[in-house]
């Protein structure tokens, strides 16, 4: 399976009407900073998915700090896209890959085949002297039908039997960078660590220089582990484990979930504990 295009096929498909661009651009801590860049410059014809009002839920006492959306909400911003089951989805941020893989997550929960991220975003786009503009552009209303792919989500309550009870059921992968894995820092959530039996994989490592690795790179990176084990990720709200999502899909593991809720949605249960240091602990 191919989760990827290059910006030369998409300057080639640029104009088939069956193809959308959906700029995903956004700063977390700034998330304002995403839409304005998308108002000042984007890639010809794309339509703009924002983070936080599109891409995750309203934030309560459970669920972490990018609950998944309101799907009915979501349904309704594709239609008005004009996106239907058959339009040919390519999605980009600035270069990192966390938005646009979090929409490639969501397109595929939702069952829509034909979702791909532009691999280097709109730093590589640009670069090659592709052509951007600032018109809004506005499409014909279409129709959207959500056929959910439930296999793609892990439950907290199955998180939680990994956690606790030791069960081998599955590899819990943790996706942030190492010091906030270890416990060492932590700057947005009420208490530093992981979640207990998790291993440490962070998502960064999955690219080099705002591309994804190749499918040989990424096998290296997940070596050791088996392909044949149902593997979760998680990170800190859900957004960050997605290219690690992609990239163990890349690498050849058969049945990959995601924590939506990830780390902020385990520590808002005051009564769980958190792993400090190496795996395991």
């Amino acid at each position: 399976m191919q989760y990827y295009v290059d910006s030369d096929w998409l300057k080639e498909h640029l104009e088939d009407s069956d193809v959308r661009v959906i700029d995903c651009r956004f700063q977390l801590g700034n998330p304002d900073a995403g839409r304005v860049q998308y108002e000042h410059s984007h890639i010809t014809g794309a339509v703009y998915f924002d983070l936080e009002k599109d891409l995750s839920g309203t934030v309560g006492t459970h669920g972490g700090r990018h609950p998944l959306p309101n799907f009915s909400q979501l349904k309704a911003r594709l239609e008005e896209s004009g996106i239907n089951n058959d339009t040919t989805l390519v999605a980009y941020d600035a270069k990192e890959s966390a938005f646009a893989s979090r929409f490639w997550w969501l397109l595929k929960y939702l069952g829509h085949d034909k979702v791909y991220i532009l691999n280097g975003g709109f730093e590589a786009w640009t670069k090659a002297g592709n052509p951007v503009n600032d018109q809004i552009p506005k499409y014909s209303r279409s129709e959207f039908i959500i056929s959910k792919n439930k296999e793609m989500l892990a439950s907290y309550e199955e998180v939680k039997d990994l956690a606790l009870n030791g069960s081998k059921s599955a590899i819990l992968i943790d996706s942030r960078e190492n010091k906030r894995f270890l416990g060492i820092e932590e700057p947005i959530d009420r208490i530093a660590g992981h979640i207990p039996t998790a291993i440490n994989k962070p998502w960064m490592e999955g690219l080099e220089n705002g591309y994804l690795k190749s499918k040989l790179q990424q096998e290296e990176r997940f070596a050791g582990l088996d392909k044949e084990q149902p593997v979760i990720v998680y990170c800190g709200s859900g957004v960050t484990a997605t290219p690690n999502f992609i990239a163990l899909k890349e690498a050849g593991f058969k049945n990959v979930r995601l924590y939506a809720g990830s780390y902020s949605d385990w520590v808002s249960y005051e009564d769980n504990p958190v792993g400090k240091g190496n795996a395991g602990s």
